[in-house]
């Protein structure tokens, strides 16, 4: 189980990304991303910036008329130019702001990405588009940071940057985490650092006076009280970097004549919003209240009765289950549109701890009877505690319990290992007895030796059992037949299943008990960020990402329990939380900074039919 405790108040953006920033943009720490799939049209999954070349989906559909026009994915237009997008009730079109006043942009879904037109917003700023094979060239006109004034608000201080035109720009969190990890709980732990470096990256070239004032003078310290820590110029950049409090944020907001980026350093940053993102997919982020306390909360609200709309599980490689990586790699691999992370894993060996079913093939049997959401593809969902109990019975009536399936977890009896886990098993623990299973007949028998070391086939016809602190008593030659069934017996009913824990809410009534799914007390009483899933009455699906209360840490699982009953949930499972916490949406995560976001095993990911891009 992994759970990493995140010391920010409130990361802003994302892959792409930001949820404190009123706009954001983020230009490091982006994965690459897979070409998206056009037969009528030109696109990419690179764009080439002033120079700088940068992950990002773009479309130029086929042109019907002289015009060409360019699409940029959501994740691209936010972290690549910092377009903010506005609330919205209309999938199809999506107002944005940057600098000037609000712009509507027609808006299209293919292939794992909504794009945006920009094609207007692009002709009035000047900027030059060309295609260059898989890669996008933008070129802006040249502009400069002409000077930065400090200010003080009632909740903290306020940095302008005044600029001589509208210019990309993005926003960075730097955060340093140090891990340890607890054997038992595997939860992570870091320390909690008084300051936190954000940066500010323009696309303009600052005045020399400015690179002057802030760049740190001999023998005088620059202190991580002062807001701006250094102001340089790189590549045609300007490089901003700010000192942040922890338990505050930077907010980030674009005004128009003169153009100024203001950033407000608040402890609440978190901006509300509300968008309908697709049919059936509506992005929201607010605060929601416990008694005095605030908590930062973005969640999708998904109805799954909409045509065309699938979830499923998704894990890091479909060919084994070994491996992790952050989310947006794993959602953009499967095209899902969107995802969050899901159950817990062992960080050093990286396997599943946890129950992963997917299309009626258990990926990963459950452990320790912890909670878990099941779900088939008419919108029905079942929310408990599941145990998956495996018998295999001889010929001679001889019957073995299996206490594992496909499972990182480690305990004494018989684990049984399939194709779903990989080509091969590597023993996990010394000295195991392994028998090979095909066609329902013990084949071989074979000594594990120590762990980590001999790699065996695990037959495409058969299976692995291996015996921990045991032996096997079956000779080669014998006949097996194996029966499984599940606790409770409607988990059998569902073709999916991801299992983390603990159950947080059942038929409206807070569930929440870690005693009976062997979690400990102090991972019960642990303040960290978390993610969790539920429904509602509407029969929506809610996937959401809780973030730590101005000042302070995240919510204890009591305080998660009572903010998915709040939020209207009527069942609520707790995922994998702390720095897994990842909340994904078209190219980025909507609720961190993507380098303050751990790699993750698994998730659970949503699938939308493409539409047709119109020109």
């Amino acid at each position: 189980m992994i759970l990493k405790m995140l010391n920010s108040v409130l990361p802003l953006l994302s892959t792409a990304l930001y949820l404190t920033t009123t706009h954001g943009a983020l230009a490091q720490n982006i994965p690459s991303l897979p070409t998206p799939v056009s037969t009528s049209s030109s696109a990419g999954n690179q764009i080439i910036l002033n120079g700088r070349t940068l992950p990002g989906a773009w479309l130029q559909p086929k042109p019907t008329r002289t015009e060409i026009q360019t699409y940029l994915s959501d994740g691209a237009v936010k972290q690549l130019i910092g377009i903010d997008l506005l609330n919205s009730s209309n999938p199809g079109q999506q107002p944005v702001q940057w600098f000037s006043s609000s712009l509507v942009l027609n808006t299209n879904l293919r292939g794992g990405y909504r794009y945006l037109d920009i094609t207007q917003l692009a002709l009035k700023q000047g900027w030059r588009i060309q295609t260059n094979g898989n890669s996008l060239v933008i070129s802006t006109p040249p502009s400069q940071l002409k000077n930065i004034r400090l200010g003080k608000l009632p909740t903290g201080d306020r940095v302008v940057l005044d600029l001589d035109m509208a210019t990309p720009w993005q926003v960075r969190q730097e955060l340093p985490v140090k891990k340890v990890v607890d054997p038992d709980e595997i939860i992570s732990k870091s320390t909690t650092p008084p300051h936190r470096e954000w940066t500010i990256i323009l696309d303009g070239i600052a005045d020399s006076a400015l690179i002057q004032r802030y760049n740190p003078q001999p023998n005088i310290p620059i202190t991580p009280a002062s807001i701006i820590q250094k102001v340089e110029v790189v590549n045609n950049q300007t490089i901003v970097r700010l000192s942040v409090p922890f338990g505050q944020s930077p907010q980030i907001s674009t005004i128009p004549q003169p153009n100024r980026l203001v950033i407000d350093i608040q402890p609440e940053a978190l901006v509300e919003k509300s968008i309908t993102w697709a049919r059936g997919l509506q992005w929201r982020q607010q605060f929601v209240s416990l008694g005095t306390v605030r908590f930062p909360v973005v969640w999708l609200d998904i109805n799954p009765s909409e045509v065309g709309l699938s979830i499923k599980p998704i894990v890091t490689n479909p060919q084994t289950l070994t491996g992790t990586a952050p989310l947006w790699q794993t959602a953009q691999n499967y095209l899902a549109v969107a995802a969050i992370n899901g159950g817990y894993f062992n960080r050093n060996n990286k396997l599943p701890l946890g129950a992963i079913r997917r299309d009626n093939q258990w990926l990963s049997g459950p452990i320790l009877n912890r909670g878990a959401i099941a779900w088939n593809n008419n919108g029905q969902f079942y929310f408990g505690r599941l145990t998956l109990t495996e018998t295999l019975t001889t010929n001679n009536n001889q019957r073995l319990s299996i206490v594992l399936l496909n499972s990182g977890y480690v305990q004494r009896g018989i684990a049984r290992y399939t194709s779903a886990w990989g080509n091969t098993y590597t023993p996990l623990t010394d000295n195991e007895s392994i028998l090979v299973i095909e066609n329902n007949q013990v084949t071989n028998q074979l000594p594990g030796g120590k762990s980590g070391i001999n790699a065996i086939i695990i037959p495409k016809n058969g299976y692995l059992l291996t015996f921990r602190s045991e032996k096997p008593q079956l000779p080669i030659g014998t006949k097996v037949n194996l029966t499984s069934t599940t606790t409770t017996p409607e988990f059998s009913r569902y073709a999916n299943i991801i299992a983390a824990g603990p159950l947080l809410v059942q038929n409206r009534q807070i569930v929440l008990d870690g005693q009976a799914e062997a979690f400990s007390p102090a991972f019960m009483a642990s303040q960290a960020v978390r993610s969790s899933i539920c429904t509602s009455s509407t029969g929506n699906i809610i996937i959401a990402a809780v973030h730590n209360r101005a000042g302070g840490g995240g919510p204890t699982l009591a305080e998660q329990a009572k903010l998915m009953q709040t939020m209207g949930c009527i069942n609520a499972l707790n995922l994998d939380g702390g720095s897994s916490t990842s909340l994904y949406l078209s190219g980025q995560l909507l609720d961190r900074s993507p380098n303050t976001a751990a790699r993750v095993h698994n998730g659970i990911g949503i699938f939308l039919e493409s539409e047709s891009v119109k020109p």
